[in-house]
């Protein structure tokens, strides 16, 4: 039976799922014997626990690693970059501050994901869970600035003022730092608090899972139901609309391809590449897209025109 926060079925059915890094030196340490199949050899396990398919350590049996994401991580590294430069442009546009500071997470989290899903580090090693770590950790903190930025939007408070960014930048931090501990403890069993998994084949870990899985997607629903409040409701307008509703379905078949075709993906190019590659490139289109949504309800004509209730 799978319960509620077992990893199992993900780090066996996604490949190239990031947080399996952290179960692998998990077992490593605690029951080795867990790890059979294509997990068995640490220097060419792919990532992910016994996983169906996977892409093979760079070098083992010819394997290029996972070149597909990497390249989609470098391109879209670039994008991004510029859509950073882009915003920092806009000094009068409502959010700037808080928006720029998305958009920096979400290129941190590139090279991280890139590192993470990349098969050329080893399994097991500290070097490759620590990275693990920090990327769960900047995911994390990447939706809560995504759902500050909808808070702001509604100009409960004076955006780029103190008073809006010190929660921000609190509430940033604590979901970081929370994420980047539980998943430490989950791989090194640091205080016993958050792992070993019991029984250890199931994976298991409810914090984890709620700050990876469920908090991503709820803070992404919510930051949807706001924007879309703050464009029909108080700027009577439905161009932007559009904006977040392509951004909204990129972002949900980038999901979709991720856990459901990566596999089919992985098995049709003999464990050459996966989905991973498709699911980055539309994460990104859809912060492409994001901009635009920004930058349509923050137009110089409006900016004298916004009426918040109070």
């Amino acid at each position: 039976m799978t319960a509620f926060g077992d990893f199992q079925p993900l780090c066996s059915q996604v490949p190239s799922y990031p947080w399996c890094n952290l179960f692998y030196r998990q077992l490593l340490d605690n029951n080795s014997s867990a790890l059979t199949g294509l997990s068995q050899n640490t220097q060419s396990a792919p990532v992910g626990i016994n996983p169906e398919c996977g892409i093979y350590q760079v070098g083992f049996d010819g394997s290029l690693a996972n070149i597909a994401n990497i390249i989609a991580c470098a391109l879209s590294i670039i994008f991004v970059a510029g859509l950073i430069f882009l915003t920092g442009r806009r000094k009068a546009a409502v959010g700037r501050v808080e928006i720029w500071i998305f958009f920096a997470l979400y290129l941190l989290t590139l090279p991280f994901q890139l590192i993470t899903t990349g098969s050329f580090i080893a399994q097991g090693t500290r070097a490759l869970v620590i990275l693990s770590a920090i990327h769960a950790g900047l995911v994390a903190a990447l939706f809560a600035t995504l759902l500050g930025n909808a808070i702001v939007a509604t100009q409960v408070v004076d955006d780029g003022t103190l008073s809006s960014l010190i929660p921000f930048t609190f509430f940033t931090v604590a979901f970081f730092v929370a994420t980047l501990y539980i998943s430490l403890d989950v791989a090194f069993t640091i205080t016993h608090t958050f792992g070993p998994s019991n029984p250890s084949s199931s994976l298991h870990s409810i914090p984890l899972f709620v700050l990876t899985s469920i908090w991503p997607g709820a803070a992404a629903l919510i930051y949807f139901g706001l924007m879309v409040y703050i464009v029909l409701g108080v700027l009577n307008e439905v161009r932007p609309l559009w904006y977040y509703v392509l951004s909204g379905v990129l972002f949900v078949l980038s999901q979709l391809d991720y856990f459901l075709l990566s596999k089919v993906i992985c098995r049709g190019s003999s464990s050459k590449v996966d989905g991973s590659f498709i699911a980055t490139l539309l994460e990104t289109a859809a912060v492409g897209v994001m901009y635009l949504a920004w930058r349509s309800i923050t137009e110089e004509d409006w900016d004298n025109d916004i009426r918040f209730p109070s």
